[in-house]
């Protein structure tokens, strides 16, 4: 114990003096989170329930400053950018920490090292969604019916993300279907009720009305557990595909270089804002499911996300955006 205690006293001395200081009496003016989406989305929601609480704690005001485009990588280029001094943090997302890399001829921040990660925020979970004539109710079902008919089944994709996640899927299941993309979930959805459409991913959040009025059925969510929304839907992880999981995640992250000692104070202040029950009610009614990391884990997934998608945009020969 003696041994601990000079250790970190010795570590403390050797520290430079102004990062001492700057971590001790941060924050001493407000913070700014960068939301590299739009005033009224779902992420820039979810910052500014998060944000009011955060203020609370940290005795500063927190002020969102969204910054939208192509994207969200505008938002997040500027975020790599900003001071490293934890007065500029930013909420990042599967698209701009992970898709995007692989999407993207040229990316103009690397989402590794450009970035201090501070903790994941959330996840939004997917569900297959499919009309009530399809006749199949079950994803093993479904999957059987594919392989019996290839190219004959068709899945439906009302936005990038949900085409990146069926071409996971075909992937991982080796099913064999035909994407048919929808300029937004609308028409895809009156498709899917009067049977023109098979099945789709989509939010759950988004698909709940449908399916509460009967006129949508669940046959699975992405995410690696079952979803507070909808309980009694397996994920595709249990229904014969272990290990799969797809979801829109956010999280905060600072810019790299940002002193180790205000990451650690902003990881403990966010995530002990994050277990606040109501604050997870409020974002549950926005559709997104409160989860937390350390730096460390939120690092590793960044980079975990990054391979994925960088191998199904380039099996599924994805184009890309200049």
């Amino acid at each position: 114990m003696f041994h601990k205690i000079c250790l970190a006293v010795l570590c403390c001395v050797l520290l430079p003096a102004p990062l001492l200081v700057s971590a001790q009496s941060y924050p001493s003016k407000p913070v700014r989170i960068i939301v590299p989406f739009s005033a009224g989305s779902a992420s820039d929601i979810v910052a500014r329930i998060i944000s009011q609480r955060l203020a609370e704690d940290l005795g500063q005001p927190v002020i969102v400053d969204n910054k939208p485009g192509a994207i969200g990588t505008i938002g997040a280029n500027l975020a790599a950018k900003a001071p490293p001094d934890g007065y500029a943090i930013s909420l990042g997302a599967s698209g701009t920490h992970g898709s995007s890399v692989s999407l993207f001829n040229k990316l103009p921040y690397d989402p590794v090292k450009d970035f201090a990660p501070i903790t994941l925020i959330g996840y939004v979970p997917f569900a297959l969604v499919a009309g009530n004539d399809l006749p199949e109710n079950s994803l093993q079902e479904l999957v059987a019916s594919v392989k019996a008919n290839p190219g004959k089944r068709s899945l439906g994709a009302a936005s990038g993300v949900g085409r990146l996640f069926g071409e996971l899927f075909k992937m991982t299941a080796a099913a064999d279907m035909t994407i048919i993309p929808y300029k937004s979930v609308s028409p895809a959805f009156i498709d899917l009720i009067s049977g023109r459409l098979d099945c789709m991913f989509e939010t759950v959040a988004a698909s709940l009305p449908q399916i509460k009025a009967g006129r949508l059925k669940a046959l699975v969510v992405t995410s690696s557990k079952r979803s507070a929304l909808l309980p009694q839907i397996p994920t595709i992880a249990e229904s014969g595909y272990p290990g799969f999981e797809a979801n829109v995640w956010t999280a905060f992250f600072a810019p790299a270089g940002t002193p180790k000692e205000i990451i650690a104070k902003l990881n403990t202040v966010i995530v002990r804002v994050l277990q606040l029950q109501e604050v997870r009610e409020k974002m549950m009614e926005n559709g997104t499911e409160a989860a937390v990391s350390t730096p460390e884990q939120l690092g590793e997934m960044v980079k975990l996300e990054i391979a994925k998608w960088a191998r199904v945009v380039k099996e599924a020969n994805l184009p890309k955006v200049d």
